[in-house]
């Protein structure tokens, strides 16, 4: 009687084990998926710029309004408002 307690321990730990393994495949291969869908809207991205640059828009420009869109309006204010003092600051205004 102790072998079959044994041997339904060892099944229920090969079980577990089996399930962790499938598991982490599962989520290796989802990380790896997402990895490619990103590097594919990175290029999508990337070709969107060559466009604009294409058309004549100044890419850093562009890149510097879509940060600015980013952020919430006061952390936008407060960002122009320290650029400004600074500039100030520097005599570039």
């Amino acid at each position: 009687m102790l072998a079959k307690t044994d041997e339904t321990a060892g099944d229920r730990a090969d079980a577990a084990t089996a399930f962790a393994k499938d598991q982490l495949k599962s989520i290796v291969e989802r990380i790896e998926r997402l990895e490619e869908e990103k590097k594919a809207v990175s290029d999508d991205i990337r070709d969107v710029y060559s466009e604009a640059k294409g058309n004549g828009y100044d890419v850093k420009a562009l890149k510097a309004i879509v940060r600015l869109r980013k952020l919430d309006p006061s952390e936008r204010a407060e960002a122009e408002t320290i650029l400004e003092t600074y500039l100030q600051a520097l005599g570039m205004l």
